[in-house]
């Protein structure tokens, strides 16, 4: 089949691998433009334009879609279908009637639950058992469209949003692989709206503790902002990142600090105690809560937060 793919993250390349790997005809990549990475904020391609130069496949880096130029171009391919994964553009009307059987989206969550841009950290947050890939016909609205398939994949409890990402974008490789097998057989099943949820974008702000709410919540927005924008609280007035906590019995004013010691570092919550297992002081490196202790002592009763 001939492929206009349209993404640009990690979990988007996994998905062009599979259908280059599939045999399919991979006529154009459209990916985000290079964009400033690293340290000495270098520009870096994404992950999909990595992907595509490794396999020669033509790459487009256009910063809109809407232009009369930039629908030509993909006029011009004759594409029998358009796949979309974490792409970043929004994509007009006249590009989604191009295709000969229209545009596909590849999307992290079991639609029509966590619409939007951030499906996998907001599954974690709320505590969901689960969540999947939805294969779906993309139309005009915010992840609206009819659904083709579905993959459902656990949540574990140590999951964070990176191990997540990983399983998810497997899944979402192997399941745009299958929807293409038999077109024939597709049966669009529309989503009801009166479910949907939205995935709003995250923010480091969101992203910082709230050491009144309960423990539970906490460890799970530990691993829902792992590895981005990264969990963070004040200590002294300075952020310290939290990589990694779990729940744990103790009780205290918010944000006190329990205990502090070479076999746990606890801090009260709204209810319960967070233990907080690797952390990463301002401008220091991630560490063992321990490691970090041997170097900066903390007594119970000091505070975490504002």
């Amino acid at each position: 089949m001939r492929i206009i793919f349209a993404g640009t993250p990690p979990f988007a390349a996994a998905a062009l691998n599979a259908l280059a790997d599939a045999g399919h005809d991979i006529a154009r990549v459209l990916t985000q433009p290079d964009r400033p990475a690293g340290r000495g904020m270098k520009l870096t391609p994404s992950a999909v334009k990595q992907a595509a130069l490794a396999r020669r496949l033509p790459v487009s880096q256009p910063p809109s879609l809407k232009t009369p130029e930039a629908q030509a171009e993909l006029r011009a391919v004759g594409a029998d279908i358009m796949v979309v994964a974490a792409y970043g553009l929004i994509l007009p009307q006249a590009v989604l009637d191009l295709p000969r059987l229209g545009c596909l989206n590849i999307h992290a969550s079991l639609l029509p639950r966590w619409r939007g841009a951030a499906p996998i950290q907001r599954a974690i947050l709320a505590g969901d058992s689960e969540t999947g890939i939805t294969i779906m016909q993309m139309d005009a609205g915010l992840d609206t469209g009819a659904m083709l398939s579905k993959i459902r994949v656990p949540i574990g409890e140590s999951d964070t949003a990176a191990s997540l990402h990983d399983a998810l974008a497997r899944a979402g490789a192997a399941a745009i692989v299958a929807a293409l097998e038999n077109v024939a057989a597709w049966a669009p099943e529309m989503q009801d709206n009166a479910l949907a949820t939205y995935a709003a974008k995250l923010t480091k702000d969101e992203a910082q503790l709230n050491w009144s709410e309960p423990a539970d919540r906490l460890a799970r927005a530990v691993r829902a902002y792992n590895p981005a924008p990264g969990a963070w609280t004040l200590l002294d007035g300075a952020p310290l990142k939290v990589w990694s906590a779990q729940a744990c019995p103790g009780s205290g004013a918010a944000g006190e600090v329990l205990r502090a010691d070479a076999e746990q570092l606890a801090v009260a919550c709204g209810a319960g105690a967070l233990a907080l297992q690797e952390v990463q002081p301002a401008g220091g490196k991630r560490m063992t809560a321990a490691a970090f202790l041997a170097g900066r002592p903390l007594l119970p009763g000091a505070r975490l937060g504002n």
